[in-house]
């Protein structure tokens, strides 16, 4: 991973680099999305494998930033192959920040480069970093700051990691406890478009195309759990999912898909707890 964080200006984005392509898909069921490449990942395209996944601020503006992520993977040799050359498959999804910092500053494609020049292997910064930078929970009086947070959860042999931006527009709960951990009671009508929580989910299975849609619809499970409303109207509610490692292809998918979940709705908690004021708004920590 990798983080592009204009603290200032209240944007970011993150990219999720993959050593090789990786089999992906994706679930969007949030009524506002800001995406791209999302129609290729559905089961029976063409386009099986994504080489990166770009997470950005800026709304729709900030999908400019994976055009520099997909500059820098070309001049790797990265992509699917053409007679041209190879093109770099880089999904990407958005999050509203506009309303915080300095909305004339959006991530570009600048700033996708320099978050993959960025990125290591080393453990996830959470909280206001990357496209988690001008994250928000809530609306109205009740709105907290928001951010990225990360997760992994084992089930048995199951394994699944987890990276969420935090942005809804709803409430933030610990499922574990029931504990309302951040955002209000407002009227949700007050935030047309300008939430959302996006995220990636990857399990450790060799998985068919349609397998990993499956994953992705019950990694929203633990969206739902964790932010209350979740997929509103107000909301581009996305998860991607991708199958990494050496598992087993005959892997419970169920107990795959249930880890997921689990991790999706760890990452959020994570994510919020590891948040800090910033833009005039308070945050929610232990």
């Amino acid at each position: 991973m990798g983080h592009w964080t204009h603290a200032a200006a209240g944007t970011g984005c993150t990219v999720v680099l993959f050593e090789q392509a990786v089999a992906a898909a994706v679930d969007v069921r949030g009524s506002a999305p800001g995406t791209r490449e999302t129609d290729a990942l559905n089961p029976g395209g063409l386009v099986a494998r994504v080489d990166a996944i770009v997470f950005t601020g800026g709304s729709a503006f900030g999908l400019a930033a994976a055009d520099g992520v997909m500059r820098r993977l070309e001049e790797a040799g990265r992509g699917f192959p053409t007679p041209a050359g190879p093109v770099p498959i880089v999904p990407a999804a958005v999050i509203y920040d506009l309303a915080v910092g300095d909305s004339a500053v959006r991530p570009d494609a600048t700033s996708g480069e320099s978050a993959v020049h960025a990125a290591s292997v080393r453990p996830v910064i959470q909280g206001n970093v990357g496209a988690g930078t001008g994250a928000t929970i809530g609306v109205g009086t009740g709105q907290v700051k928001g951010g990225l947070g990360s997760a992994v959860v084992r089930n048995g042999g199951a394994v699944a990691g987890a990276i969420a931006v935090v942005n809804p527009a709803g409430a933030v709960y610990d499922p574990a406890s029931g504990q309302r951990l951040a955002g209000g009671c407002e009227p949700w009508d007050q935030a047309f478009g300008q939430h959302t929580t996006i995220g990636v989910v990857a399990v450790n299975a060799d998985l068919e195309r349609w397998q990993i849609r499956k994953v992705a619809e019950m990694a929203h499970d633990g969206l739902a759990r964790a932010v209350r409303p979740a997929h509103g109207m107000h909301d581009g509610d996305t998860i991607f999912a991708v199958a990494v490692g050496d598992g087993p292809t005959d892997a419970n998918l169920t107990m795959l898909g249930h880890a997921a979940a689990e991790a999706f709705a760890a990452a959020i908690v994570n994510g919020t707890l590891a948040a800090r004021p910033a833009y005039g708004l308070p945050a929610t920590q232990r």
